[in-house]
């Protein structure tokens, strides 16, 4: 989901989301939260935003972080290169 949102915001604003100036609880709870009331995660989400919509270690933080906030810790993005 993470992904895909990322690349709605590449395309539809020229910027992705640099998930490592998200903090997970953060996340989490306001993802929570969202269907109540989306205005937490969205100033977290806007808060976050940046134009290196073609960096690489931004796209790769992305999925280290997809993979953290799953509690998923088996691989590294930079250790597979």
């Amino acid at each position: 989901m993470r992904l895909w949102l990322d690349d709605i915001f590449k395309r539809e604003l020229s910027r992705v989301i640099d998930w490592s100036k998200i903090d997970k609880n953060n996340y989490l709870q306001a993802m929570e939260r969202s269907p109540i009331n989306d205005s937490e995660i969205k100033k977290l989400l806007a808060a976050a935003l940046t134009d290196k919509i073609d960096d690489r270690e931004i796209f790769m933080k992305g999925l280290d972080m997809s993979y953290f906030y799953e509690n998923y810790f088996a691989y590294r993005s930079k250790d597979l290169i």
